[in-house]
């Protein structure tokens, strides 16, 4: 038997074809029901036992080898066939017409918005949704019994102690404020959650981003000349400006903003701000006799609403294919 193996071995070592139809019939003549292969199994079976051990290996190895020249022989084929159906192709050809996907509003606006505060120097913060009282409420100076802590305003998970999904990237503010070293400039960006009706100009969820910078002698000036380069950056030139008091727990002195194209009455606000009050600074372990800062915050769902003429904020939200394949560059 193992002189039978030996000259197997050496036919299927030189094995060839030309066609696969050849190679099927080099499978069948080695490994059919009825090929080489199986009848050298059936003699195995007649072998005593102690002949069994010797030449049961060398069997193995030559069912292996013959496996491998049949595979090989066919991948040879399909390489062949493949290479010919694409040899075939006329490259000069124009390529089929794909759907390009866009990118979405929201998100075009946040990548402005974070392109044109990069530029003065602004880093980009996160932090987590799901936040305590102490991040989204009393490190902010809201009073215990704000309205904005009621249930009707906040998604609570829990109470006592309190946690909730935040209701304004403020959060991630005192996150900075508590771990970074000063000075701090940044824009913090995140999905934000609120328990409102939803309608037209409002959702129970949307985007917000609000900017922080503390440091020695920041002063309002310094504010408003960074909220002057970014609404002639995001806007463009034809735009006034104006700044209204307010009130914010926050910030003192507060403002909210509006502006208006020049041939334009009608004004439209589109953030608020202020002066970081220091009750803030002093529970963020920040001296506020040595350092104040200014704050801002906006929605970016009312940014890409302005900036693409968009008048219902649930449009932003329906995943209507036909809305979104408008949405083609970040220009």
């Amino acid at each position: 038997m193992e002189n039978r193996i030996k000259e197997l071995t050496k036919d299927v070592e030189t094995l060839k074809a030309t066609t696969i139809e050849e190679v099927e019939e080099l499978r069948i003549k080695y490994l059919g029901r009825k090929g080489l292969l199986q009848q050298l199994f059936i003699d195995f079976k007649k072998l005593p036992p102690d002949e069994k051990k010797i030449y049961g290996k060398s069997l193995n190895i030559f069912k292996q080898k013959v496996n491998s020249v049949i595979e090989a022989l066919k991948d040879g084929f399909k390489e062949k066939e493949e290479y010919e159906k694409y040899a075939k192709l006329d490259l000069s050809l124009e390529s089929p017409q794909e759907n390009v996907g866009s990118r979405h509003p929201i998100s075009i606006v946040k990548n402005i918005i974070i392109e044109h505060f990069a530029r003065i120097g602004f880093t980009v913060s996160e932090g987590p949704e799901i936040v305590d009282d102490w991040h989204n409420f009393t490190a902010l100076n809201f009073p215990a019994d704000h309205p904005a802590k009621d249930m009707q305003d906040t998604f609570f998970i829990r109470q006592n102690p309190d946690v909730l999904l935040r209701t304004h990237t403020s959060s991630i503010q005192i996150q900075e404020m508590e771990s970074k070293a000063l000075p701090i400039r940044t824009i913090s960006i995140g999905r934000v959650y609120r328990n409102e009706t939803i309608s037209y100009k409002s959702h129970v969820q949307f985007h917000q981003v609000e900017g922080l910078y503390v440091d020695k002698g920041v002063s309002f000036a310094d504010l408003k000349q960074t909220l002057f380069y970014y609404v002639k950056q995001f806007f463009g030139d034809d735009y006034e400006v104006r700044f209204r008091p307010s009130y914010f727990p926050f910030t003192e002195p507060s403002a909210e903003m509006d502006i208006r194209p020049i041939n334009s009455q009608k004004w439209m606000e589109i953030l608020g701000c202020g002066m970081v009050d220091p009750n803030v600074l002093e529970n963020c372990k920040i001296d506020s006799s040595k350092y104040t800062g200014f704050a801002f915050g906006m929605g970016i769902e009312r940014m890409a609403m302005l900036k693409f003429g968009i008048e219902d904020i649930r449009t932003l939200y329906e995943n209507d294919v036909r809305f979104l394949e408008q949405f083609t560059s970040e220009v």
